[in-house]
């Protein structure tokens, strides 16, 4: 699932008239870096949800046919339902295994290919959720939550920053309503207060696209690395 459902309030103006996932970085969407690599990885069918300008990502997206995909659409009529609500909602479409879940608004060069294999370890261990953390960016020196021993923690000294990458049980959600906005975060920690919470560090290339700024950095970047191949 790929989540494509925000406003975006800190990217504005550029999406006053363009949702953010469709933000253009080295010569692609944001999204479609995404799309890209899940098809590389053998992934063939994709959940978005959408809320704001939509129709948008509908049009422009389609079926998914063009990236050798088949794209699902989870609609948030009335308005972004937050993380894990937008999650819950899109529940019917996502199975009863465990998912990979990655935020549009991201760049990042993690291999898509390893969920599935997470995936099936999360069985054995009972683990509602794998998450992948990445070393704390200057916008966010404090990170989120700790990893040790391959365990992700609430509380410790030494926190990483959640990527917006995460392989997630359909049971750590079936406490929300359908359609009721939902944090993912309360969700997350009350699971690692019963240790059901594994994770990795990424230390690759990986971008959280907040600001006009990052975005122009990123797409300088990118389109660098093109020139250089």
């Amino acid at each position: 699932m790929i989540l494509a459902a925000g406003r975006g309030e800190r990217m504005r103006p550029l999406t006053d008239t363009c949702p953010k996932p469709l933000l253009a970085a080295g010569g692609k969407s944001l999204i479609g870096w995404h799309l890209e690599r899940l098809a590389r990885a053998g992934i063939r069918e994709v959940v978005i949800n959408h809320a704001y300008l939509g129709a948008m990502l509908v049009d422009r997206l389609g079926d998914g046919r063009a990236f050798g995909l088949k794209i699902n659409w989870s609609a948030e009529a009335g308005g972004a339902l937050e993380t894990a609500g937008g999650i819950r909602q899109a529940l019917p479409l996502l199975g009863d295994e465990a998912f990979l879940v990655i935020n549009a608004d991201i760049y990042c060069e993690w291999d898509t290919g390893l969920a599935r294999t997470i995936g099936r370890d999360m069985v054995s261990r009972q683990d509602l959720a794998h998450l992948v953390m990445v070393p704390n960016p200057p916008q966010h020196p404090d990170g989120d939550f700790v990893l040790q021993d391959g365990r992700i923690l609430a509380a410790g000294a030494t926190r990483l920053t959640f990527s917006g990458i995460g392989i997630y049980d359909p049971s750590l959600f079936v406490g929300i309503d359908p359609g009721r906005p939902a944090k993912l975060a309360p969700l997350l920690i009350a699971a690692m207060a019963t240790a059901r919470v594994g994770g990795e560090c990424y230390s690759g290339r990986w971008t959280d696209v907040g600001t006009p700024l990052r975005l122009a950095a990123l797409d300088h970047e990118l389109r660098m690395l093109s020139s250089d191949v």
